[in-house]
């Protein structure tokens, strides 16, 4: 069995679903230390002014909360609601897309709800992207698996928590601290993630193409065929296992 793992990222890039697609069984890790001014709680959308942020206000407390008790700053509510303006963003940035108005209801039901965590607000979103992609690797949530230690050995206990015999692991911060002989010490395989980006035509128009942003700009851009994209960009990069 191949096991991946990532944090519950805010609406991931494409390297995440990738992973994702790749596993027999991909685990949310939402136990671990939230780290300010990430992934977790921000992205790139691309407008037609560029690319920019988009963030999810969180009530700053102790630097040790973990990711699954994170709460959301709703202080502001009414019309002009966090949530509401960032629906906004997102349909003045895509509009011209040819698939927005496609998944537009069922964003603006996502983006309308009240949500207290963001970890909650985030599964639901990795779900309505891979729901778009076609991926339907079964999830775990890593809170529910009581997994202990830290780094390297909290990974390797997920993994035999799981049953895995690989682990995909991804190409940012597991170079560092992986200890990938105590894995096979353990009989489970490292692989390593092999992506490479697809490219599409983006809209709004500019001269460059613009990767690494939301998967939500290949979903508005390309539709029932962004599974087919992204396979295709796993294909020729060749399987990671």
């Amino acid at each position: 069995m191949i096991v991946a793992a990532h944090q519950p990222n805010f609406i991931p890039w494409l390297g995440y679903f990738d992973k994702m697609r790749k596993a027999d069984l991909f685990i949310i890790v939402d136990h671990v230390q939230m780290e300010r001014q990430s992934y977790q709680n921000r992205v790139r959308i691309k407008t037609g002014a560029g690319e920019r942020w988009i963030t999810v206000p969180v009530v700053q407390e102790s630097r040790a909360e973990r990711i699954v008790d994170k709460r959301i700053d709703n202080s502001r509510l009414g019309r002009f609601r966090w949530s509401r303006k960032m629906f906004l963003t997102l349909k003045y940035a895509y509009q011209s897309a040819p698939h927005f108005r496609d998944y537009e209801p069922a964003l603006e039901e996502i983006f309308s709800a009240r949500w207290d965590r963001l970890s909650e607000l985030n599964l639901r979103l990795i779900l309505f992207c891979r729901q778009a992609l076609g991926i339907s690797t079964p999830l775990r949530i890593s809170s529910d698996m009581r997994v202990q230690g830290a780094r390297s050995d909290m990974v390797l206990n997920m993994c035999r928590a799981a049953g895995a015999d690989v682990y995909l692991a991804g190409h940012g911060a597991s170079r560092e601290y992986l200890d990938v002989s105590a894995f096979e010490r353990a009989g489970i395989r490292v692989a390593w993630q092999d992506f490479e980006h697809p490219r599409y035509r983006q809209y709004p128009a500019c001269d460059r193409f613009i990767p690494n942003l939301s998967s939500l700009d290949l979903i508005f851009n390309c539709g029932p065929g962004s599974g087919q994209v992204l396979r295709g960009a796993s294909l020729r990069a060749g399987a990671a296992a």
